[in-house]
């Protein structure tokens, strides 16, 4: 069995987890790509099409990340990686700074300059982006993501698959539901039910998907 990760996707958030992989000390073996992407990423080779994930693991690679920003094609590709066998890995900065009491579940992306405080917990397949916060106690649901800049302050619960914005804040005690899609700069002070699209200072509801 090899070491090296497969990582999936070749975008520009697939650039950013190489060299969060990298810097961990992790060697990128390929990049799965769509049809029409490039030949590489970040100088590592890309193979066009999920049906090479097959025949990788059967070479012996078992380490896979998932860099794709979509949450609901994120969460689903991880499915189709584990069921054919492979572990999910995180793709962690240096520059973060993360509580020893935080939990990390897997295939979780965080990057440089965030910051994860006491006790929370952060979801498979989550992301928490460059320069954003959670403060104590917080709960960020699997496959969801935390934009650039973004500041959760203590005790909020954000929902599976749920994003929130470049930007966006969240006062303490609120809980977000699955699948929010909260805009830029969004100002959070009530809780938000699930399936639900917000934006505003303070936000409000723009759309509710039934």
């Amino acid at each position: 069995m090899t070491q090296d990760v497969i990582v999936l996707g070749s975008s520009g958030h697939a650039k950013v987890c190489i060299e969060l992989l990298r810097a961990g000390g992790s060697s990128v073996a390929f990049c799965i790509g769509a049809p029409e992407s490039g030949d590489t990423c970040l100088g590592v080779p890309v193979l066009h099409g999920d049906e090479h994930l097959k025949g990788l693991r059967s070479r012996g690679y078992e380490r896979v990340f998932v860099a794709i920003g979509a949450n609901k094609l994120r969460q689903r590709l991880a499915a189709f990686a584990t069921d054919l066998g492979f572990h999910l890995v995180n793709a962690i900065s240096p520059q973060a700074a993360i509580s020893p009491t935080a939990r990390l579940g897997s295939g979780v992306a965080i990057m440089a300059g965030a910051v994860i405080n006491a006790d929370c917990t952060i979801g498979d397949l989550a992301i928490i982006n460059t320069l954003a916060s959670v403060d104590h106690d917080g709960r960020i649901g699997n496959a969801a993501h935390v934009a650039p800049h973004c500041g959760l302050a203590g005790n909020v619960t954000v929902g599976e698959r749920s994003f929130l914005g470049i930007g966006s804040k969240v006062i303490p005690e609120i809980t977000i539901g699955a699948d929010v899609t909260a805009a830029a700069g969004s100002v959070i002070v009530t809780d938000i039910e699930p399936h639900t699209r917000i934006a505003g200072v303070p936000a409000k509801t723009m759309h509710k998907r039934t």
